[in-house]
């Protein structure tokens, strides 16, 4: 008999993205919490999580992180972007420029906490509506 692995048994790597943060406040530790979060849910959603760009200010559209990914965006095989929610792609004339920059990458914007979540609610992790959904629960 065969003693290869198949295919769900073999090490297979999800489509690739990278990560964004906005992380202005807060130290070591929120850094490194906003990190895992993007970690557990690429490994989640089997997803590859190549690298997470911060950025420490919100004040300009083409800031070195954001210009980083942009240019991570356009390697090959690499699928979008995720982040932990739309506020870390900064204030909204910022966030709205942003948005359309990734589109014109033609990889997908991925939003782990959808901004409609109630308070007293569970958080939804997933997309929001108006951006297509990756994965399951």
């Amino acid at each position: 008999m065969d003693e290869e692995l198949i295919t769900e048994r073999r090490p297979v790597t999800g489509p690739q993205v990278f990560g964004y943060l906005r992380h202005v406040t807060g130290g070591l530790a929120r850094h490194a919490a906003l990190v895992d979060c993007l970690a557990e849910y690429c490994h989640r959603h089997e997803l590859t999580l190549c690298g997470v760009f911060t950025d420490r200010e919100a004040t300009i559209v083409r800031s070195p992180a954001f210009v980083g990914l942009l240019d991570a965006l356009e390697l090959p095989y690499t699928y979008g972007t995720v982040a932990p929610a739309l506020s870390h792609l900064g204030p909204r004339p910022i966030a709205a420029e942003r948005r359309r920059q990734i589109a014109t990458t033609s990889t997908r914007l991925i939003v782990v906490r959808s901004i409609r979540a109630t308070r007293g609610s569970v958080p939804s992790i997933g997309a929001r509506p108006d951006l297509q959904q990756q994965g399951g629960m």
